[in-house]
């Protein structure tokens, strides 16, 4: 497998094609505005905002959008991922959001606890080493009576203030920045899924249908906007990843334009912005003056007069159905998160 890069660069994706940058960028929580509409945004869909002020010596401040023209052309190495941000930085973010990623083996020894519950036997997908490493179980994934690989993949599972959500798919490790190259020896709860996907099925077709099911059931909220736009992507490349190796084994042809397009949008819904204790978008409703957010900033009041502002904008989340490519309702997250 060729080396993995941790920095997946936004131009890339605009260069491959504008429609996938365009839809990871999407907010579904506001209403869709005409002033937005544009040849790859026609029904006006907002974007996520950066909703950090590390951006604002390069003119983006908390509650500006994530736009196209933001991350890439001269932009293009702004949105870069924690283990390549310099040590002041990551510190910086540390103190003023405690951002503190979990290291790849500790993401894997809680994901295999889920799996250990869920298929009522220890050491699913691989047996943990003592000294913090791991070793793939190689053999198809066996499963329990009552049970099958399509339950499994259908199971529904939430990555809570995920960062780049490590918890999900694991293409790095994101506290050292060292790739994981070898599909066995990813942790993710998606990373599992599309395992199990890849062992029972020999078709692009049903590959594409089981893949899209457990896209559909992954889910995962994050505060800023940049962190969000990280993990998107890493789930969006984790899918090719996959396929591409699946898609050798059984002589099939690689993911088409489209159907890069609908995982895109599905990712888009799942993956999404919010405020964790507010269930809101960070900061919404939050009209006019706004105490400082953190200890270590100045005691002064800071005026604020973003839309965002106005009133509070709770967070929406897309409950799929198996049938249809756009087959789902949407709901508030704060009406389901005790369902």
């Amino acid at each position: 497998m060729a080396h993995t890069s941790i920095d997946i660069i936004e131009q890339d994706i605009l260069d491959k094609d504008p429609n996938v940058l365009e839809r990871l960028l999407w907010d579904h929580s506001r209403e869709k505005s005409r002033e937005l509409a544009s040849e790859f945004n026609p029904d006006g869909h907002h974007h996520i905002y950066w909703a950090t002020d590390n951006y604002v010596k390069e003119g983006f401040g908390f509650f500006d959008e994530i736009t196209i023209d933001s991350i890439t052309g001269d932009y293009r190495k702004l949105v870069r991922p924690r283990a390549d941000k310099s040590k002041e930085e990551q510190e910086r973010r540390t103190k003023e959001k405690a951002e503190v990623f979990t290291p790849s083996w500790v993401c894997n020894a809680q994901n295999n606890l889920i799996d250990e519950a869920w298929f009522g036997r220890k050491d699913v997908f691989n047996h943990e080493n003592d000294d913090h490493t791991w070793t793939p179980i190689d053999k198809p994934i066996i499963f329990p009576k009552g049970k099958t690989w399509q339950d499994y993949v259908w199971d529904k599972r939430l990555e809570i203030a995920c960062g780049e959500a490590p918890y999900l798919v694991s293409r790095y490790d994101t506290t050292t920045g060292e790739p994981i190259e070898e599909l066995r020896m990813r942790i993710g709860l998606l990373d599992r899924k599309l395992r199990v996907i890849s062992e029972n099925v020999t078709t692009n077709a049903k590959w594409i249908y089981w893949a899209k099911c457990a896209v559909k059931s992954i889910y995962g909220f994050e505060w800023q906007g940049d962190n969000l736009l990280l993990a998107r992507e890493s789930l969006l490349y984790t899918i090719k990843d996959y396929h591409s190796e699946f898609a050798k084994r059984h002589n099939q042809k690689q993911l088409r334009a489209n159907t890069i397009r609908t995982f895109a949008y599905i990712i888009s819904w799942n993956i999404f912005q919010m405020d964790g204790i507010t269930f809101t978008l960070p900061r919404s409703g939050e009209i006019g003056e706004c105490s400082p957010q953190n200890l270590f900033e100045t005691s002064e009041k800071v005026m604020m007069d973003s839309p965002i502002q106005k009133h509070k904008i709770f967070a929406k989340v897309a409950e799929w159905q198996k049938n249809g490519e756009a087959n789902h309702k949407e709901y508030e997250f704060r009406k389901i998160i005790n369902q």
